[in-house]
Formats: C-alpha cells, sequence, structure tokens
C-alpha cells in the first residue's frame, strides 16, 4: 500500500508511473479523501483541546463557588462533537484506506513498456535445450505411459486441473522438494518453516491479494469465519511478521517453505491447461527475505541467484527475462521471470518469478524495521519461487527424456531417490 501523502506529492509523476502498468490514478479523488481525512484531525484536536479547557473552567468555577451549570452543558455538548467528529474521521480514514488498497506498486522504471510477455526482456541464456534423435514427447505423454501420473483419477477426484502421481512420480515430486528445501536452507541460508495453508482476509490483504483478487482465490467458511486457501506461501510467510517492528541488526530474514498452492487460475487456456504447468492445486517451495530498503535491490539480485542454483543441479536449460511493467504483478515494482526450456513446445516457459516488492508489502502488512534515526519504518520485502514442483518436474521428465521412454535423472536427485533412471514402465533402473 502506499502512503497518500507520498503520492500526493509526486502528483504527475504518479499518475505517469503507474499509467505504464495500465493503472488510471485518480489524483484528484486521493487529494481530496486525504484533505478530509486532515481536516477531520483538526477539528477533532480543536474540540479536544476546547473541552479540556472548558474541563479547567468547570474545576475553576466550582472551587470559586460559582454556578457551573452552564458550564457541564457546553463540555457536554464539546464531547458529543468530538465523538461525531471521531465517527467521521474513523468512516472517512476507512475510504482513503480502501482506495489506496486497489492502487499497484509503483513499477520501476528500469522495467520495459508494455503489457504481457511479448515485452519483457531477454536478460540472459543458461544451458544449452536439449536435441534429439527423436520426437520429444511431452511430459502428460511420458507420464502417463509410465504409470507415473494419473490426470483421469485426478479429474475423477475433484475435476479437470488436478494430478495424482504415483510410484516414482510420488518420489520424484517429494525429492525435487526436499533438494529446493536443502538447497535454500544449507546452501543459501533460509530458514525452514510449516505454515498455515488457510488464512484470514486481513493476511491475504496483507500481501496484495485482497481485495484484487478475491475472485480468483479459494475461500471456504465456517459459521461467521472465512478462510482463504492460499495461492502461494508467501502469503503466510511475509505476513508471519505483520505489525511488527524488527531490529534492524536482525535483518535481513530469509524464510522458505514447501507448501500447497490453490489458484483458480481464470482465464487460462490451450496448452496451459495440460498437463501440470496450471493447475488449480500445485506445491512449491517459496523464498522471502525482508530486508532494510536500502539493501532491497542486493538481496532481490541474490534471490534470483537462489532460483536459478535449483535449474543448474537438475541440469535444465532455461532463461531469465525480467517483466515489462504492464506484466508485473499488483504488488511488485520488479520482476524477474526464470523459463525452463520445455522441448514439446519448443519455447521456453516461466517456472519461477522473482519480485521486489519495495516497501509497499511492509507497509500494507505493517512490518517495520528502524531507521538511522532509531525510528520506525516499513521494512522492504522480495519473493521467489524457488521452485514449483510439477512445472519442475514437467521440465525434468521433457528434457531429460530418452529414446527408449526412459527418464535419466540429473546426478542431483540420485541420493534422494536412490536410482539414476526411471524405465519406461515407470520403475527405478539403474543408470
Amino acid at each position: 500500500m502506499h502512503d497518500a501523502r507520498a503520492l500526493i506529492d509526486m502528483g504527475d509523476e504518479a499518475v505517469r508511473r503507474l499509467a505504464r502498468r495500465g493503472y488510471t490514478l485518480d489524483l484528484s479523488s486521493l487529494e481530496s479523501l486525504q484533505s478530509r481525512r486532515n481536516q477531520s484531525i483538526r477539528t477533532a484536536d480543536s474540540l479536544r483541546t476546547e473541552a479540556k479547557n472548558v474541563a479547567k473552567e468547570v474545576q475553576q468555577t466550582a472551587k470559586a463557588g460559582g454556578d457551573i451549570s452552564a458550564l457541564k452543558e457546553s463540555a457536554r455538548k464539546l464531547k458529543d462533537q468530538v465523538r461525531e467528529v471521531e465517527a467521521e474521521h474513523e468512516l472517512i480514514q476507512e475510504e482513503l484506506t480502501q482506495f489506496l488498497l486497489t492502487i499497484p506498486n509503483l513499477p520501476s522504471d528500469v522495467s520495459p513498456d508494455g503489457d504481457s510477455e511479448d515485452f519483457a526482456v531477454e536478460q540472459r541464456r543458461v544451458g544449452t535445450p536439449p536435441t534429439f534423435a527423436f520426437e520429444p514427447k511431452d511430459h502428460v505423454d511420458l507420464g502417463e505411459a509410465m504409470g507415473i501420473l494419473d490426470f483421469g483419477r485426478a479429474t475423477k477426484l475433484s475435476g479437470p486441473r488436478f494430478s495424482v502421481l504415483r510410484g516414482v512420480g510420488a518420489a520424484l515430486e517429494r525429492a525435487l522438494a526436499t533438494l529446493f528445501l536443502d538447497l535454500h536452507t544449507r546452501r543459501h541460508g533460509y530458514v525452514e518453516h510449516s505454515v498455515p495453508y488457510l488464512v484470514t482476509r486481513k493476511t491475504m490483504t496483507g500481501t496484495g491479494q485482497l481485495p484484487k483478487f478475491e475472485e480468483d482465490l479459494f475461500k471456504t467458511g465456517v459459521a461467521d469465519r472465512d478462510l482463504f486457501l492460499i495461492p502461494t506461501a508467501e502469503v503466510p510467510l511475509t505476513n508471519l511478521y505483520a505489525d511488527e517492528i524488527i531490529p534492524p541488526a536482525q535483518l535481513p530474514l530469509a524464510l522458505t517453505a514447501h507448501t500447497p498452492c490453490f489458484r483458480s487460475e481464470a482465464g487460462s487456456y490451450g496448452r496451459d491447461t495440460r498437463g501440470l504447468i496450471r493447475q488449480h492445486q500445485f506445491s512449491k517451495v517459496e523464498m522471502v527475505r525482508i530486508c532494510k530498503p536500502a539493501d532491497a535491490e542486493a538481496e532481490f539480485e541474490m534471490m534470483i541467484g537462489h532460483a536459478e542454483a535449483c535449474l543448474k543441479e537438475l541440469d535444465l536449460a532455461y532463461r531469465v527475462v525480467m517483466l515489462a511493467a504492464g506484466d508485473t504483478g499488483f504488488s511488485a515494482q520488479l520482476t524477474y521471470d526464470i523459463e525452463v526450456w520445455l522441448p514439446s513446445q519448443s519455447t521456453y516457459r516461466e517456472i519461477s518469478s522473482i519480485s521486489d516488492f519495495g516497501t509497499f508489502q511492509g507497509r500494507r502488512a505493517g512490518i517495520r524495521t528502524r531507521d538511522e534515526n532509531n525510528k520506525p519504518t516499513p521494512a522492504a520485502t522480495i519473493n521467489g519461487s524457488g521452485l514449483p514442483i510439477g512445472r519442475t518436474l514437467a521440465a525434468v521428465l521433457e528434457q531429460h527424456q530418452q529414446q527408449d521412454g526412459s527418464i535419466l535423472l540429473p546426478e542431483a536427485l540420485v541420493k534422494y531417490l536412490g536410482f539414476r533412471r526411471i524405465a519406461a514402465d515407470g520403475t527405478p533402473a539403474e543408470a
């Protein structure tokens, strides 16, 4: 969330920057709300001062033996007026807060213009996409032929865009999650967490999922209590420190968790709805860093490297792109996507997004630290996928497939699985 005063002070510059992401800032409405809020504060303060003066006058008159009935009536009216102005202030403040909650983060001027993936700017490519002496299959055909993926029975259980992994497929899913957690905790210094998968409306609002994306979220309710299924572990991990002041000496905080993620994925179609690429439920290892605002750029670059390390461990070809301003998420000011090569599509597909939120989420969720003058100030937050298990599994199957229908797994997975190859019949095999 933004500081209203900061947006107003930026004026046309704020309008310009938000227009780059397709948002039209109604600056005059914002200025009007802020002015009304400030006026209500001044009026209430003035009335309280007057009420205190009358209260003193009541005491002095009473001591002198004078008639205080008129003064007491005046004091009562002033108290009523204070309550009325305070109630009006609360309404104005709520209106201003709701207005601010709908304004996305200011995109970085570093990000290119544009509103889709077509405008992303490639930063680098790592690894060489594999070539095959045969027509490569996609992960759905490979997994179902081996009997390790079962989309038909998943549909019977839950409807389309769910999956069942069986035998070696389930073991591979578990091995990938453990590999990523080990990388992040043992090599990259993250602290692993086990967090709730159901969170409150306030928690969802703190990281920016609400109010804008409510129709895209899965929600459950018992009695009068509404809870949302998390779309990513970013939500509970970041909000662990909501409404807290983190001592600067404790920063940066590096948090990770492996959780299921639940998303409606409204608007997805075609190739994205086939297989493991875009599902309603999937698991993911997430990374979150909370830091001083001055350190955010360096922390952001560090996290990109941590996500890349996962792909390098798996010998997967990928590229890194900077998203255009209009394609950057609501809460982010700058996002890099990591895209893995999928042979069946002959293209790179997004497997991880790493976003720098600046102080946007810190202000929204009340996550603060202290500045050089020891005054509370919003902390900066960064998050990224490290990595989603389903998409990674799909890339491993496709990039490491063999002509006989088997999969030669990366060496990094052997210690977790105990075997190097998945045979064409879906059983473990020697290399």
